[in-house]
């Protein structure tokens, strides 16, 4: 083997017709995921659900492999394609009839704050520091809970906020890092 040699680093074994093959593989990948997409009557651009993101992982994976690697056939990744939309068919019908399977798939709104108080085991489990947070409540304007009536995370992982009256607004914990917080509470 021969350092920088062009023609390896470029493609390998492979000829040079090769990459008109990869156009086509991929034009079968974006296809079968858009297709895919439509036919699973997927909603708008969103943050994913845990459920989502094992779906839109799994088309990565299988459609980038039939793009580009010239040892993998196009039906069995298509089979992979239509083996998941049942799946995800099945997965939604059963989530939209039993709230138990919902819950263990999608998950359930957690309450953060209430009253403006903070409830302190409420980050337990879910891979949010208390910085991350209080981080996100700063980026909405908020500089203290006493400001928030009630705070949710969402089940697709984005924290609803729903405010006091301006007039009803109460003392509570600074969100601000703490070099600022004798200035600005």
């Amino acid at each position: 083997m021969f350092s920088f040699d062009w023609h390896r680093f470029f493609l390998n074994d492979l000829s040079i017709t090769f990459l008109g093959e990869v156009a086509v593989r991929v034009l079968f990948a974006y296809v079968v995921v858009f297709l895919f997409l439509k036919i699973s009557g997927r909603r708008g651009i969103r943050q994913l659900s845990l459920f989502e993101l094992v779906i839109v992982l799994t088309l990565g994976s299988a459609s980038g492999d039939v793009t580009f690697y010239d040892d993998v056939p196009v039906l069995p990744v298509a089979m992979v394609f239509v083996v998941l939309l049942g799946l995800y068919r099945l997965t939604t019908f059963l989530t939209a009839r039993s709230s138990r399977i919902a819950k263990w798939v999608e998950g359930e709104v957690i309450t953060l704050i209430q009253d403006g108080l903070y409830k302190l085991d409420s980050l337990d489990g879910l891979n949010i520091s208390e910085d991350e947070f209080f981080m996100e409540l700063r980026q909405e304007g908020v500089e203290h809970l006493g400001q928030i009536r009630l705070a949710l995370i969402e089940l697709d992982g984005d924290i609803s906020a729903y405010y006091y009256d301006r007039e009803e607004v109460r003392p509570g914990l600074s969100v601000l890092p703490p070099e600022h917080r004798k200035d600005y509470t």
